[in-house]
C-alpha cells in the first residue's frame, strides 16, 4: 500500500507517480487542458502576433517571478504558464504553420507522454526501467524489420537466451536525426580502428547533406566531410565514384540523404548503393525526413536500396506525429553497436549482468534519458501501420495539391514538384529581398508560418506539409495571404525608391510581380508610383 493519499487541498508537492498519483494528476490535467484551449483562443493563429518583442513581454508578465519567495498554488501556475505557452506558441497543429519538420503530434502519443512522465523511469538501468526496457528493445527490433525486412526476426527477449543468434536488426532511441547521425559517424570511426585501417574514416556526403553530419565529424575529431557536388538538390554517383576513388582505398562512410530539409528530396539510394559497394566504404543514409515512408506500401518504393545501407537515421517526430523527441538510429545487425558498450558498476556491474540483468548502458552516449519509445509503441499499436502508412500517404497528398495550386496560380512560380512533403514556391520574378520580407511579414502578424531555402537561382518559401488534416481550402488561403501581402511589400519598395528618386525603377519592379494579372493591388501600387509621370 502506498504511503501517499491525496487530500482534498490543493498541492503542489504530490508525486504524480504511484497509487495516488493519479487522483492527484486528474484535477491538474484539467487545469493545462483549459489553458491550452484559452491560449489557442486567445492566439487564434499559427503563431502570436507582433514578433519577438510581443511575446517576450507576455511571457515575462505572465511569469512575474521566476522563483517567489511563496508559491502561487499547483492550479494558478499551470493556468498562468501554460496558457502563455499556449498564446505564444508556433502551433504546427494549425493549417497555415509549416515552416519546418515540426509536426502536430497526436493526441494519442500526447498522452502516452504524459504517462511517461508520471512513471518517469530512467533507461540507463534495468532497476529504473524494468518494463520499459522491454518496450523498447521490442519497438526497437520491429523498427529494425520496417527498415531491414529481409532480416531474421528480433528474439522474443533480450535475455541470455538470445545472445549468439546470429545477425538481428537493432535500432537505438536518440533524440532526433542529429544524435543518429553523430552515432552513425562514431560506430564507423570506431569499426575502421577495429579493423587496423591505419586511418581516421572520412565522411564523404553531398552538399545536400544536414548540417549535423558536419559537426558530427567535428565533434568526434574528424576531418571536415569531403563534400560532393549536389547540383540538382541530390547526391551525384559519378562525383561520388570521382570522390571515393580520390581517397586511394583510405576508409570511408559516405552519408546519403532521404529527406533533404531544404527540399524534401532523395538521393538516388540504389545508384549510390553500388557505388559505396564498388569501393567497400561504410554506408549511412540519413532518412530522419523521409524514413516513415516505410510504413506505406504505396511509397515505401521511393526508398529502395535504403536496406543495403550499414545504418539509418530514422525520426517519428517529423512524419511520424510524435512530440519530440521520437528519434532512432536503425542497423541491420545489433551487433554493430557493440562499441557503444560501457561499464559503471552502479549501473551495470559485470555480476549483475552474469546474473542475468539487461545491460541497457550501452544503449545510448546519454546516461539519464526518458523512456521516449512509450509513446511511439502506444502509437504504433492504436494505428498500426497501416494506419500510420495512411497519414504519411494523406501528408504527401497534401503536397501534391498545394504543387498543384501553385502551378495553376500564374503568380507564383514553383521550384519542383514534392518528393515528399515541402513544397519551394515564391512570387513570380521576386528577388530574394522580397521574399524574406513576404516571409518575416508573416511572421510578425501571427498570420502563417512559412520557412525559407536558398536553392537554384535564388531564396524560396518553404511550406514544410507535416499536418494530414489540412484541407484544400487552407492552401488556397495560405497563397492569398502570400500574395497580398507580397502586393504589399512590393508597393512598399516602389514608394520608398520613388521617394529616393527612383520612380521609373519603382515601377518596374511593382509591374514584375503585377505582370498581366489584373491584380488590383499591384496595379494600383503601380499607378501610384506613374501618377507622378504625368
Amino acid at each position: 500500500m502506498s504511503a501517499f493519499a491525496v487530500d482534498d487541498s490543493e498541492d503542489a508537492g504530490w508525486p504524480a507517480g504511484g497509487a495516488a498519483g493519479p487522483a492527484a494528476l486528474r484535477p491538474l490535467l484539467e487545469t493545462v487542458l483549459d489553458a491550452l484551449a484559452s491560449g489557442a483562443a486567445e492566439r487564434g493563429g499559427p503563431l502570436p502576433a507582433g514578433g519577438p518583442a510581443a511575446v517576450a513581454a507576455d511571457v515575462r508578465t505572465a511569469v512575474g517571478a521566476v522563483l517567489p519567495e511563496r508559491g502561487a498554488g499547483a492550479h494558478e501556475a499551470l493556468d498562468a504558464l501554460v496558457g502563455a505557452m499556449a498564446r505564444g506558441a508556433a502551433d504546427p497543429a494549425e493549417p497555415l504553420c509549416a515552416a519546418h519538420l515540426h509536426c502536430p503530434p497526436l493526441a494519442v502519443a500526447a498522452a502516452a507522454d504524459v504517462a511517461a512522465s508520471a512513471l518517469n523511469p530512467s533507461m540507463d538501468s534495468w532497476d529504473q526501467a524494468p518494463a520499459a526496457s522491454e518496450l523498447e528493445g521490442l519497438v526497437c527490433g520491429e523498427l529494425g524489420r520496417l527498415v531491414y525486412p529481409a532480416r531474421r526476426p528480433v528474439p522474443p527477449s533480450r535475455s541470455a537466451e538470445g545472445a549468439g543468434a546470429g545477425p538481428v536488426p537493432d535500432a537505438l532511441v536518440t533524440t532526433g536525426g542529429t544524435e543518429a547521425n553523430q552515432l552513425a559517424v562514431l560506430l564507423a570511426r570506431e569499426c575502421a580502428r577495429q579493423a587496423g585501417a591505419g586511418r581516421a574514416v572520412r565522411v564523404v556526403c553531398g552538399a545536400n547533406a544536414h548540417h549535423s553530419v558536419h559537426r558530427a565529424a567535428w565533434l568526434l575529431g574528424l576531418e571536415p566531410p569531403l563534400v560532393v557536388p549536389a547540383p540538382r538538390g541530390v547526391l551525384h554517383p559519378v562525383a561520388l565514384e570521382e570522390a571515393l576513388a580520390g581517397l586511394a582505398g583510405a576508409p570511408a562512410l559516405v552519408v546519403a540523404t532521404a529527406g533533404t530539409t531544404d527540399a524534401g528530396d532523395v538521393d538516388p539510394l540504389p545508384e549510390i548503393g553500388a557505388v559505396v559497394a564498388r569501393h567497400g566504404a561504410r554506408w549511412h543514409v540519413d532518412a530522419a525526413y523521409g524514413g516513415p515512408l516505410l510504413f506505406s506500401e504505396r511509397l515505401r518504393g521511393r526508398l529502395a536500396g535504403v536496406e543495403r545501407a550499414h545504418s539509418v537515421t530514422f525520426d517519428l517526430h517529423k512524419l511520424g506525429w510524435q512530440p519530440v523527441a521520437a528519434g532512432f538510429l536503425v542497423v541491420p545487425d545489433g551487433a554493430a553497436l557493440r562499441p557503444l558498450d560501457h561499464r559503471a558498476d552502479y549501473l551495470n556491474a559485470d555480476d549483475d549482468t552474469e546474473a542475468g540483468l539487461p545491460d541497457l548502458l550501452g544503449r545510448s552516449l546519454r546516461t539519464t534519458r526518458r523512456p521516449d519509445v512509450l509513446k511511439v509503441a502506444v502509437t504504433l499499436r492504436a494505428l498500426g501501420r497501416s494506419g500510420v502508412g495512411e497519414l504519411v500517404e494523406r501528408t504527401c497528398e497534401v503536397a501534391g495539391r498545394m504543387a498543384d495550386l501553385v502551378a495553376a496560380h500564374g503568380r507564383f512560380e514553383l521550384f519542383a514538384r514534392p518528393m515528399l512533403s515541402t513544397v519551394l514556391f515564391r512570387p513570380a520574378r521576386a528577388g530574394d529581398a522580397v521574399v524574406a520580407a513576404v516571409r518575416r511579414r508573416l511572421l510578425e502578424r501571427g498570420l502563417a508560418v512559412l520557412g525559407r531555402a536558398s536553392l537554384g537561382d535564388g531564396l524560396w518559401l518553404k511550406a514544410t506539409l507535416l499536418n494530414p488534416w489540412v484541407r484544400e481550402a487552407e492552401l488556397a488561403a495560405l497563397l492569398k495571404l502570400v500574395e497580398e501581402v507580397a502586393d504589399e511589400v512590393v508597393a512598399e519598395r516602389a514608394a520608398a525608391e520613388k521617394v529616393a528618386g527612383g520612380a521609373a525603377h519603382g515601377a518596374a519592379v511593382c509591374g514584375a510581380f503585377a505582370g498581366d494579372t489584373g491584380d488590383a493591388a499591384a496595379e494600383e501600387a503601380v499607378a501610384v508610383v506613374e501618377g507622378t509621370r504625368a
